[in-house]
């Protein structure tokens, strides 16, 4: 399976991203990723930065007048050593000393990509709108309002095209590893490998990886238990095992968010109509259950079968 982390998993709502936390909180993350691991499931884990990433660039640009500020792409680099390190030792406090290993990754991405004139991607910490309207003036940054949250940073997201170390995440699958790659979506590299200034979305990554893995299942990790429709109405309900065809109908007609629950849903799509045999979307508790073909929690994405639910 490829196990799909958010970066805000790693710095949850109100913290400010202190290296306690965000270790206190990959412990809780590698109680599940042990957990399928335990179940007999090969495990890769890509996780988000967005909050880590933000903040670095943050203080990046503070200390430029001591030392060079790095670029976008070397912070999500710093980030995959930053997040892959606290996660693989709550692995290996769990499963022993060399049970994990993170592996700076490199995703492929078009340079023409759209994504590059458009940027949607939310990194760093929610501003006001005095702060937000100084740091697009003086860094030249495009912020967004976020669900009356306040503004937030966005950037480029292109689309993930490959993998480009996916030979050696095989291999160390192969010597019984838990695998964590392309931490922050990956390094966005150009055909050239040339690097360049992105933060891939991790579900799209996971999803393309899940993809070139030829893997079973594809779990997005989230902070419900279940995708729900017709949400804030009487008529909300949640999702258990669904057809591909009808999670994309229930798209179609605006039931996931763009900024929430939207690219989980089109990362599932995307794995299952590539071929994946399913695509999970729960909360961290219930990883390994909502695996499960009779499972009473999560959201399973199926290939279109009799007892797929719409």
């Amino acid at each position: 399976m490829v196990v799909a982390v958010g970066g805000n998993a790693l710095t949850l709502p109100g913290q400010l991203g202190a290296a306690p936390d965000i270790e206190a909180n990959a412990a809780a993350m590698a109680e599940g990723i042990c957990a399928a691991a335990a179940a007999g499931w090969r495990v890769v884990v890509v996780h988000g930065n967005g909050p880590q990433v933000g903040n670095l660039s943050i203080q990046q640009e503070g200390g430029a007048e001591l030392v060079p500020a790095q670029p976008l792409y070397t912070l999500g680099a710093m980030t995959q050593g930053q997040l892959g390190s606290a996660l693989v030792r709550a692995v290996d406090a769990r499963r022993g000393a060399g049970a994990a290993v993170a592996l700076v990754s490199h995703v492929l991405v078009d340079p023409d990509d759209p994504a590059f004139g458009a940027p949607t991607k939310p990194i760093g910490p929610f501003f006001d709108e005095k702060n937000a309207a100084w740091l697009a003036r003086e860094r030249g940054w495009v912020l967004v309002e976020d669900a009356g949250r306040g503004y937030r940073r966005v950037v480029a997201s292109p689309r993930p095209l490959g993998l480009l170390e996916v030979s050696s995440v095989k291999a160390l699958l192969r010597a019984g590893k838990i695998v964590l790659a392309a931490g922050g979506g990956g390094v966005a590299v150009a055909p050239s490998l040339a690097a360049v200034d992105a933060v891939i979305d991790k579900d799209r990554a996971a999803a393309a990886i899940a993809v070139e893995l030829d893997a079973t299942a594809l779990v997005l990790v989230t902070g419900v238990d279940a995708v729900m429709v017709d949400f804030g109405t009487p008529r909300a309900r949640a999702l258990g095992e669904v057809s591909v065809d009808a999670m994309a109908r229930h798209h179609a007609r605006g039931q996931f968010p763009p900024g929430s629950m939207g690219p989980k849903v089109e990362a599932a799509l995307a794995f299952v109509r590539a071929g994946g045999d399913r695509a999970v979307i729960t909360s961290a508790d219930h990883l390994v259950e909502a695996l499960q073909p009779d499972a009473q929690v999560g959201t399973r994405v199926v290939a279109a079968r009799e007892r797929a639910l719409a």
